[in-house]
């Protein structure tokens, strides 16, 4: 059959890290690919309680329909939350999605319509390339730069162009674990006011950080900011519970759309994810996580230097699960990719994280699902495909 398909859908590519991830079903790959958190982290024996809990004491209620805003204490805790740590927010500000994933689709819903102006950095996350992509979107994109975007850049572009948000990655950016300074934040916030340009800030990571201080989001200096938050990364990825905070006219338009897509957000998950934070201390758990993270983080770093060419740059995040590697000039790191999966080791180039103009010398790595001992490992490989990749260039 010729079937009719959208034609918005023949514009969206598949996942690169999806078809990545096939590979990593060998067991003797090492992969630096995906963005998973480490299961060592998981609250396994935690989780199994909460759920044997809410089963025996509320049993018919929690495998009930619920509301589409989600479960109001489990809203309360993220609200509670927030506030402890300097940020004013209501739990009404609240709605609990399918993890952070969904924010970036309800958002595009709510939003945008073909041909609309769309600020991403450079580079950016590439899921939300392809969430956002099915819109049609025009793609505008902003540098990253140590400390954040490029502040001078994205003032010039808000101004000349006709622009409805700016998504930015605003701790630990994925791919390139790079942090927004206070003054980067400030210097965000201050530009956004002078612009009908809304912020949509996805803060996967902040709660991973495990140097230096903390930051509020630049959601505390823009009230009328859009602000994602996800428990994938401090309890289970695979509960699929994240949320989004907005404003209450924003949100009105968030609960009609949301409504149209799957009514709400997995409840009994929701209950589970509630009982087990209400049963543990999660601020001891993520400090655990953040132990962990930093010692594979500290790790990867060390094997760069000492398996990789010296011309190799990288970033040096203080949190998150990812740091960001700037081949010598001349390399692809495409092509480094078929080198290295010869070697039994698999990264993602740099390639799939632009909307324009990829800078095909860059790549990411993630540090946070392998053992100390796969990172030396997968380095020392990684550090064998680049010198015959370059030896074959040589002869060539």
């Amino acid at each position: 059959m010729n079937y009719p398909f959208a034609r918005r859908i023949n514009q969206i590519p598949r996942s690169f890290v999806r078809e990545i991830l096939k590979v990593t079903e060998d067991p003797d790959v090492i992969s630096f690919a995906g963005g998973l958190p480490n299961p060592l982290s998981f609250p396994v024996h935690e989780v199994k309680k909460a759920t044997s809990k809410i089963l025996d004491e509320e049993g018919k209620q929690v495998l009930q329909y619920s509301t589409t805003e989600g479960y109001a204490p489990l809203r309360d805790f993220i609200a509670q939350r927030y506030s402890a740590q300097g940020l004013n927010v209501d739990s009404d500000d609240i709605m609990i999605t399918n993890g952070s994933q969904q924010c970036l689709d309800l958002v595009g819903k709510v939003f945008l319509d073909r041909d609309d102006g769309v600020v991403m950095e450079r580079p950016t996350y590439l899921a939300a390339i392809q969430a956002f992509g099915l819109f049609e979107p025009k793609f505008h994109s902003v540098p990253l730069q140590e400390d954040g975007v490029d502040t001078d850049i994205l003032g010039k572009l808000l101004s000349t162009e006709d622009l409805k948000l700016f998504y930015a990655v605003t701790s630990f950016q994925n791919p390139t674990g790079i942090t927004y300074s206070r003054k980067i934040r400030e210097e965000v916030a201050e530009i956004l006011k002078e612009h009908n340009t809304i912020l949509v800030e996805d803060n996967p990571y902040g709660d991973i950080r495990f140097m230096g201080d903390d930051i509020l989001p630049i959601k505390s200096l823009l009230p009328d900011s859009i602000l994602f938050g996800t428990f994938s990364k401090i309890v289970s990825p695979g509960m699929r519970m994240g949320w989004i905070v907005a404003p209450s006219e924003v949100m009105d338009k968030l609960i009609t759309v949301k409504q149209a897509s799957d009514l709400h957000s997995n409840y009994f998950t929701q209950r589970v994810v509630y009982q087990y934070l209400r049963d543990n201390n999660v601020d001891e758990h993520i400090q655990n996580i953040r132990r962990l993270y930093k010692s594979q983080r500290d790790q990867m770093i060390e094997s760069i230097a000492e398996f990789l060419p010296s011309q190799v740059k990288h970033t040096e995040p203080e949190g998150g699960m990812f740091l960001w590697i700037t081949l010598p000039e001349g390399m692809s790191s495409l092509e480094l990719a078929e080198y290295a999966m010869d070697e039994k080791v698999v990264f993602v180039p740099g390639d799939a994280f632009y909307t324009e103009k990829p800078e095909v010398n860059t790549m990411r790595l993630n540090f946070s699902n392998c053992c100390e001992e796969d990172i030396i490992e997968g380095m020392r490989r990684l550090g064998n495909a680049m010198k015959k990749m370059i030896i074959d260039k040589q002869l060539k």
